[in-house]
């Protein structure tokens, strides 16, 4: 039974995946030919093979809960399903296959989730900023307005803006505090970051340190110094998320808290989706196990049907869990899994009638 299990996990996201790829050429086959230069070798290595990589990981649940339903729905309609009552098989030990096959696929999806995926996801996403992005997107990314950020427990930045193509911006500021009291304040018209040597340059700058009797105030044209972040550190865009593995994710919110960044729930949300995908597939194969087990008139046809349904049910609550989840103020692990514990709870009834 786990044999041909997989078997049909294997065939159904195989069919799955050429249609999405047959789509998106469909799609971007304009795009494509806009830019000369770009050579189809160059369009296979670095965009769909790694397109394929992203929605193979996409596709598992999906094809695992389509692949249960077929496979125990041929099953039920060459009566073996009857023929392994008889014999006195529990309906916990007949989902036994069931279960080791989910697990299999669990552990490659959570593999793939943590780590193979978002290393695919950068050299995919910087071939459609290149080549498919709008201008208005590639914008979104290139400039950074209004930002403010805090180094440590005593130190604040504040850029008016700041263009991360060319590593530049203007009315930078630095304030350092003792407590609730003001040390030093700095000040430049212009300032830009050279990634060779990780040194910031400031242009026009002006630096005021407050004593207690004194101020003393300096000034000049051009200093080079040193602070305790990037340009990288500047973009905080959901999109970032997808690209970074696990380890490095979860490093960068906690950095992130430290600094006072106010709202990563679009990072925390992409962290527990990871897992909690994954994870869907033992709930999800037990739902398609309790529909399809029993034959029906329509057999297969019926089956799919109630399953495709469900599916879109499912995708539709994760959307939306991912949007509530997002926003600030709002527990974004209980909405990440939201989904799950629904579907749970559907699963636990479904599960309970079908073993008497």
């Amino acid at each position: 039974m786990l044999k041909n299990f997989l078997v049909t996990f294997l065939f159904t996201l195989l069919i799955l995946i050429p249609i999405a790829i047959a789509i998106d050429i469909a799609e971007k086959v304009d795009n494509f030919l806009q830019h000369p230069n770009l050579g189809l070798s160059e369009i296979v290595n670095d965009y769909y093979i790694n397109f394929t990589i992203y929605y193979t990981n996409t596709f598992m649940p999906l094809a695992l809960f389509l692949a249960v339903i077929l496979f125990t729905t041929k099953l039920s309609n060459n009566t073996e399903i009857i023929a392994i009552n008889n014999a006195k098989v529990s309906f916990v030990r007949f989902l036994y296959p069931y279960f080791v096959g989910a697990t299999l696929v669990t552990f490659l999806s959570l593999l793939m989730n943590h780590f193979v995926v978002p290393n695919s996801s950068k050299t995919r996403k910087k071939f459609e900023q290149e080549y498919l992005a709008s201008n208005t997107q590639q914008q979104e990314f290139k400039f950074v307005n209004d930002f403010s950020l805090q180094l440590t427990d005593s130190t604040y930045i504040f850029i008016k803006s700041f263009n991360t193509d060319n590593n530049s911006g203007y009315d930078f500021t630095t304030e350092v505090y003792d407590g609730l009291q003001l040390k030093s304040k700095l000040v430049a018209d212009y300032i830009t970051f050279n990634p060779k040597d990780s040194v910031f340059s400031l242009t026009n700058w002006r630096l005021r340190k407050l004593y207690d009797k004194r101020d003393f105030i300096s000034s000049g044209n051009k200093i080079d110094t040193l602070f305790n972040f990037t340009p990288k550190d500047l973009i905080y865009k959901s999109a970032l998320s997808q690209e970074m593995p696990s380890p490095e994710l979860i490093n960068f919110i906690d950095v992130s808290q430290k600094r006072g960044v106010k709202n990563l729930n679009a990072y925390l949300v992409e962290l527990h989706k990871r897992t909690s995908l994954p994870i869907a597939s033992y709930i999800l194969t037990l739902i398609a196990v309790c529909l399809a087990f029993r034959k029906r008139r329509g057999g297969t046809g019926v089956n799919l049907a109630i399953g495709v349904g469900l599916m879109f049910v499912y995708v539709f609550l994760l959307k939306i869990s991912e949007v509530l989840g997002a926003v600030a103020g709002v527990n974004s692990l209980l909405y990440v899994w939201m989904p799950n514990m629904m579907f749970a709870i559907v699963a636990s009834y479904l599960f309970y009638h079908a073993r008497k």
